[in-house]
């Protein structure tokens, strides 16, 4: 896409989209018994180190969420987030096949491409590290280095 408004709308939308689904992830867990629920899911499921892991990932997936929605440092959330689903995806989905409804990968690959892809192209024009990307320049998004990739292609 070469217009720079229709690719950082397209940006936000999909990193809001994001951000909600980890969120509400990491406050799904919060909100189940205490930080027993989470430590027990963990070790149920033979996540390395439970307690630790629930902790990290629930605190991730709450104030990552919030930070994509926001545009804060997505391109280091993004890849945390990738980092979380792969781990996901070997310790806990692989096993069960692709399908969500059986146990399945289907959702944590989807997250995790996804996330991928944010920490690749970064937050868009329409973030916080868009009007940051000015200053700290491997925040900005849709910025001059991205352009000079397309055009070198052409």
């Amino acid at each position: 896409m070469n217009n720079p408004v229709i690719r950082s709308a397209g940006i936000l939308v999909a990193r809001i989209g994001l951000g909600v689904v980890f969120l509400a992830h990491g406050l799904q867990k919060f909100q189940q018994n205490g930080w027993a629920g989470p430590k027990t899911g963990f070790e149920m499921m033979d996540v390395p180190l439970p307690t630790v892991s629930a902790f990290v990932v629930t605190w991730l997936e709450i104030l990552g969420g919030i930070a994509l929605i926001a545009g804060v440092l997505t391109p280091i959330i993004g890849a945390l987030f990738f980092l979380d689903m792969l781990g996901a995806l070997f310790v806990t989905h692989i096993d069960n096949g692709i399908w969500v409804a059986d146990g399945g990968y289907e959702l944590v690959l989807s997250l995790g491409m996804g996330a991928l892809l944010l920490a690749v192209v970064g937050a868009g024009k329409f973030s916080i590290d868009g009007v940051l990307g000015t200053k700290v320049s491997w925040l900005g998004a849709d910025s001059k280095r991205s352009d000079d990739l397309v055009g070198a292609n052409r």
